[in-house]
């Protein structure tokens, strides 16, 4: 961990310099071409020309380096409106009520925080969801998985773990209601191993919704099933 927090460190400083040397040679390159463009020796105008095209390919590649920082967070920031609107609008289709990021009282003491509850006469679906894009590492026994996606790497709560507790939660709020839980990615990635049949793309939803049957289940009375949940459930306006 040390050594990429080194990476980092150093990835940041080397492109902060570069940055620094094209901006004053930028600037270096506009005095030329001021100062050229007072003198008539056709020598001189040549080095104007020199010097202007050094000034317009240096503008090019400092921008092209501001504007890559910020590439990734703008991408996520699509990523996240995309997908939430996505899943939000086959939730709607396919189930008779559905329940977006809310809070329910943690299974073990503290607060579960919910993005996506599918509630159906057969039970409920609770999504958890993942707005990140390139390539997953990760399998269902390990505690972390990795998303690498160009220069950048993040490390996070395998999601099935993390889902468990959020479905503990629901099946203590409406007892006895089978309780399905759901991973959906909505960005476009590889995973490097099979992932579990419940961990799927967000483009999957609308057939793993249609497809997919509860067991057999003893609740008769399925209106008090989703008033209850709602009554108990406290709006989050935080996506993650």
């Amino acid at each position: 961990m040390n050594i990429l927090i080194a990476k980092s460190k150093n990835l940041n400083i080397s492109r902060t310099w570069t940055r620094v040397v094209l901006l004053m040679a930028a600037i270096w390159a506009s005095d030329v071409a001021v100062a050229a463009t007072n003198s008539v020796n056709a020598g001189d105008l040549q080095n104007t020309s020199i010097g202007m095209m050094f000034f317009v390919v240096a503008g090019i590649v400092l921008l092209a380096l501001i504007f890559r920082s910020s590439a990734t967070p703008v991408m996520r920031a699509v990523t996240t409106f995309l997908g939430e609107r996505r899943i939000r609008n086959v939730l709607k289709k396919n189930g008779r009520d559905a329940l977006h990021h809310f809070i329910l009282p943690g299974a073990f003491g503290g607060q579960a925080r919910i993005d996506h509850a599918l509630l159906t006469k057969g039970g409920i679906i609770c999504i958890l969801t993942k707005h990140c894009r390139g390539t997953v590492f990760g399998k269902s026994a390990d505690p972390q998985w990795t998303n690498v996606d160009g220069p950048l790497q993040q490390k996070f709560l395998n999601p099935m773990i993390q889902n468990e507790s959020r479905c503990k939660a629901l099946s203590i709020v409406a007892p006895g209601v089978p309780v399905r839980s759901l991973v959906v990615f909505t960005g476009r990635i590889n995973f490097t191993s099979q992932p579990d049949d419940n961990i799927i793309p967000v483009k999957q939803l609308d057939s793993y919704i249609e497809k997919f049957k509860f067991g057999p289940c003893q609740i008769s009375d399925w209106d008090a099933v989703f008033l209850n949940v709602k009554s108990v459930a406290i709006n989050d306006n935080k996506v993650e």
